[in-house]
């Protein structure tokens, strides 16, 4: 594992100032770039030690902060109450923002020496897995990594057709985690998703464990080990495949 550093900076898009928690190996070098999409519960503590984890593996990590239009510094807990919260902001964004938002952090991160500009990637929790999905559209996300992103079948931030129908225009690898207690995502919804990677010839890998939603996260009761161990060798799998390693093959889809 790496020293890293860490630090709060500001992502430029037009007028608007995005906070940003920035993680990059402390050693000089030129290495891949990994975006990390929040849950509806802000860059909190979870967050920012996803961040760094993805440093210490040799990447520049970056989590802007996806509410920075209503809700600036907003980061909360996983209560009842907190849930509610981060439901009411992620129902205020919109595609559009969210797709200007990533194009603008990946600016930033081209900007830094130590960022290697055709080695893009993100990773995304609950809000930020469907996320994820979203912005894998963008020609520069070259893999993505979607944890349990409710709503990808349905409907799309803002309006519109459900963010699925962006599918075609993914260009990169993509990774999926699913638990299969999650209540939020049926397991319809899940083989939907599969079909669609599948009928438009993207590079994926769909992994479904026996758990519930949020099971990576350490912080939440539905936390599992095992499985967030899995999907993190998987992950970094995907990670050393496709961005440090680009001619190298993925691994075969579902």
């Amino acid at each position: 594992m790496a020293d890293i550093t860490s630090r709060w900076v500001k992502v430029v898009n037009g007028d608007l100032l995005i906070d940003a928690y920035l993680a990059a190996p402390a050693a000089p070098g030129c290495y891949p770039g990994v975006i990390v999409f929040q849950e509806i519960f802000g860059v909190n503590a979870h967050i920012r030690d996803v961040t760094e984890r993805i440093a210490r593996e040799g990447y520049v990590a970056i989590a802007p902060a996806l509410y920075q239009r209503f809700a600036p510094q907003f980061e909360t807990g996983y209560t009842a109450a907190d849930i509610d919260l981060g439901r009411q902001y992620k129902n205020q964004t919109k595609a559009d923002e969210l797709l200007s938002d990533t194009q603008a952090t990946i600016a930033y991160l081209k900007g830094l020496e130590a960022v290697k500009g055709d080695a893009i990637g993100t990773i995304g929790f609950c809000f930020g897995g469907h996320v994820a999905y979203l912005v894998a559209q963008l020609p520069d996300i070259k893999a993505t990594a979607a944890f349990y992103g409710a709503g990808i079948t349905t409907m799309t931030p803002g309006g519109g057709l459900p963010t699925l129908a962006i599918t075609p225009k993914i260009r990169g690898t993509l990774y999926a985690f699913f638990g299969d207690r999650d209540q939020s995502i049926p397991m319809e919804q899940v083989k939907e998703i599969e079909r669609a990677l599948h009928h438009h010839g993207i590079r994926h890998h769909i992994f479904i464990y026996p758990a519930d939603h949020g099971f990576f996260c350490d912080q939440r009761d539905s936390y599992d080990a095992a499985a967030a161990h899995d999907a993190w060798t998987q992950v970094m799998h995907l990670f050393e495949t496709v961005l440090k390693e680009p001619m190298a093959p993925a691994k075969p889809s579902s």
